[in-house]
């Protein structure tokens, strides 16, 4: 195992969105720039929404982008280390009962900003005496735990947003255990940081204010503190926030509408930074001169488009022999299937894109609107069309013909023949198409309206 270690923590309570996974691939790429392990850390100790379809579906994501975890650990497993670590805190007086409920403390929460005060908790449960204390275990009410937070500011270097210092007068002690006895995420992750040797935390913004009390457990654990990063959140393009709503995507969905994963991982280690996006072909190259200190404090903000416009990027340097087999899997194989891939690439978003235009070379028929083609021009067309020898000379040889019997030149001498041939007003260079096509076929297409 390397010096350095690094960990993605997902909960499997639902599949990987695309905010997920830039967490995922920051960490991934700066674990590789470190020369350093990411470990895959599943905290699934909320058994109420936790599920096993989920921790599948993650597995699969995780697969999909072609990222191996030296190691795969799972909270759930781990809950007799989370227990002893418990009875420690308890112990030693970090950890504190309290039996107020939700209502109470919500009571409380309003007087205190009534009064202008901000809603921290009092630490009335440290008041309680022995004998009210059994009254409530009497009465079977279970208490919640507290953490008692040394209150002074604690400070570290962020990775990514330089220093840092957070007062922790100015929040309540943190709930670490419910009154069912089990665990919310900070006592576990914690533990789990020191036990795996986790040497640097990248993860969102939003869990900066864990950091305070997550840096105090670590020092009353007698550990060493990793180095934390936090990088900005992702937005929608116009700046809102992603929701299932508006469509956060998950991993899933980006992976059904034909992103490569390479593209994705381009696209989530870089968007949000001073880089520009660029289309690598391998983590290597993305590596090279990677740095933490060039992701911007401002929301990355998402955009589809640029997704697509990426991954357009992408497929167009993948070679056939890396995706025979998955060509094949839509059906486009044989001895043109090379050559036919050459010929599209550059003219398709995604790889899936590539079996309607495979589609139009081993159809017959194709639709087209009456209206779209002139008659008179179709028929010169036909009568214009060179016989055998059928190569790489016969485009501009047949082109050149209807262009002196019509006058028409460019775009209005092309454009027809396009529709004619495809059905469509774009697509791949018809020099080369018309070869894929055949002969016989193209004289099938111009005859199409007869």
């Amino acid at each position: 195992m390397a010096d350095n270690k690094l960990r993605f923590a997902p909960s499997p309570t639902g599949d990987l969105h695309i905010g997920n996974a830039r967490t995922l691939i920051l960490n991934y790429v700066y674990s590789k720039s470190i020369l350093g392990d990411l470990i895959l850390r599943i905290d699934d100790t909320d058994q109420d929404r936790s599920e096993e379809k989920y921790y599948r579906s993650i597995i699969k994501d995780i697969e999909w982008l072609k990222i191996s975890p030296s190691a795969i650990e799972r909270q759930s497993s781990k809950t007799e280390k989370y227990t002893e670590i418990r009875d420690y805190l308890i112990k030693e007086g970090h950890l504190y009962p309290c039996y107020e409920t939700d209502e109470e403390l919500n009571r409380l929460r309003k007087v205190s900003l009534s009064s202008g005060l901000p809603p921290i908790y009092d630490r009335a449960s440290l008041k309680l005496t022995k004998d009210e204390i059994k009254d409530y275990e009497a009465n079977g009410i279970k208490p919640y735990w507290r953490f008692k937070l040394d209150r002074k500011n604690i400070t570290w270097n962020d990775l990514i947003r330089g220093e840092q210092s957070i007062a922790c007068d100015s929040f309540s002690d943190p709930v670490l255990i419910r009154a069912d006895g089990t665990f919310l995420y900070t006592l576990p992750s914690v533990v789990d940081d020191i036990d795996m040797g986790i040497t640097h935390v990248l993860r969102g913004e939003d869990h900066v204010s864990n950091t305070a009390t997550q840096i105090q457990l670590f020092k009353i654990l007698g550990s060493n503190i990793p180095n934390f990063g936090h990088h900005s959140l992702m937005v929608q393009k116009d700046g809102s926030r992603m929701s299932k709503r508006i469509g956060s995507m998950s991993l899933k969905d980006i992976r059904d509408r034909g992103i490569e994963p390479m593209t994705l991982i381009n696209y989530c280690a870089r968007i949000g930074t001073s880089d520009a996006i660029e289309a690598f072909q391998s983590i290597d190259e993305l590596v090279n001169d990677y740095s933490l200190t060039k992701i911007s404090r401002s929301p990355a903000r998402f955009s589809f488009d640029e997704l697509i416009g990426l991954n357009k990027k992408i497929i167009q340097n993948i070679s056939f022999q890396t995706l025979d087999s998955r060509l094949a899997e839509l059906g486009i194989d044989g001895n043109d299937a090379e050559m036919f891939w050459d010929v599209v690439k550059t003219n398709i978003n995604t790889v899936n894109e590539a079996q309607k235009w495979w589609n139009l070379i081993t159809n017959d028929k194709i639709n087209i609107n009456d209206g779209e083609i002139n008659r008179d021009f179709l028929k010169i067309a036909q009568e214009s069309l060179p016989n055998i020898p059928w190569d790489n000379k016969t485009w501009s040889i047949w082109t050149e013909k209807i262009s002196q019997k019509t006058g028409l030149k460019g775009r209005e001498l092309f454009l027809p023949l396009r529709i004619a041939l495809t059905g469509e007003n774009s697509g791949p260079e018809l020099a080369t198409f018309i070869l894929l096509l055949g002969r016989e076929l193209v004289l099938k297409r111009l005859s199409i309206l007869e």
